[in-house]
């Protein structure tokens, strides 16, 4: 089992110094990977709810640019890998993506793995300027041209909503042919475009019967394109509630003590592939409490 953790970017910890120093110590703890997220806003009166039926956390107002602050990890770094989880690429256009992530491989000697999705939340994409439908298709040809971007000498798009004339694009991203691409989703649809075009899923901590039925659809997809269902890696974020007793049995797979949090993620893993990323910025406010967790969950899931 891999074990990650998330770059801290948000609420109290969306400080630039802090999140350099905080990289450090965790890579320091011997994790295996650091991961960004995403968020534009945060809306007063958002029309739909948080995912899961609670409240937005207020802290996700207060919020570090994604992608510099990888940047940032990436420079106080020198061994752990480097990712998003997830990045909602809709909201620019592939070809300016490309470049910021080719740059990005570039300034991490090779360690990004680029994990994206389309996010939930109808206001992003209101403020952004992108149409809220159609974001399967859109997301289907922004891969298309990262493809492009990254795979060819010559680089050349055309679709329904960009077009690339042959042109030259470089540097090229360090990673051949590219960085690995992970996607995020839970529907159906989301699973078996992982299975059809990514190289891994940008999963959640879930009861194992749910986890097994979307895998599935990956997995029978990825067969159907000719590819290897088992070398498509796995990332289960856990944003914990850590509790001091024993919760129910029944909510592990997000509430519990340490221990119950990790035994369940032990579970789910059952590849050498397997990877866990560990939010704990909803979880802890100060740095000295995100290290000292950081530090429990790394000797328990070790």
């Amino acid at each position: 089992m891999r074990i990650g953790f998330s770059v801290p970017q948000f609420g109290p910890f969306a400080d630039p110094d802090r999140t350099a120093a905080i990289c450090v110590a965790l890579e320091d703890l011997g994790c295996h990977s650091l991961w960004v997220a995403d968020r534009l806003l945060a809306p007063l009166t958002p029309a739909e709810g948080y995912p899961g039926g609670k409240e937005m956390p207020a802290r996700y107002a207060t919020h570090l640019d994604p992608l510099l602050a990888l940047g940032l990890a990436a420079t106080v770094t020198e061994r752990v890998r480097l990712g998003s989880s997830t990045l909602n690429a809709l909201w620019q256009p592939p070809l300016v993506l490309a470049r910021a992530l080719t740059t990005l491989d570039l300034i991490s000697h090779g360690r990004l793995d680029v994990g994206i999705g389309l996010g939930w939340m109808r206001e992003e994409y209101t403020a952004a300027g992108v149409p809220w439908q159609g974001r399967g298709a859109r997301l289907e040809e922004t891969l298309d041209v990262l493809d492009a971007v990254w795979r060819s000498e010559r680089v050349a798009h055309t679709g329904p909503l960009w077009t690339i004339p042959e042109s030259t694009v470089l540097p090229k991203p360090l990673q051949s042919p590219r960085p690995p691409v992970l996607l995020g989703g839970f529907t159906p649809y989301a699973l078996e475009r992982v299975g059809r075009r990514a190289d891994g899923w940008l999963a959640a901590s879930m009861p194992l019967p749910h986890l097994q039925g979307l895998w599935a659809v990956a997995a029978e997809a990825a067969e159907r394109a000719g590819r290897d269902p088992a070398a498509l890696r796995r990332v289960f974020r856990l944003n914990p509630e850590v509790t001091t007793a024993d919760a129910d049995p029944g909510e592990t797979h997000f509430r519990g003590t340490v221990r119950q949090l990790c035994d369940h993620l032990a579970v789910m893993c059952t590849r050498d592939t397997d990877e866990v990323l560990v939010d704990l910025q909803l979880t802890t406010d100060t740095p000295e409490e995100y290290l000292d967790l950081a530090a429990e969950f790394t000797a328990e899931l070790a």
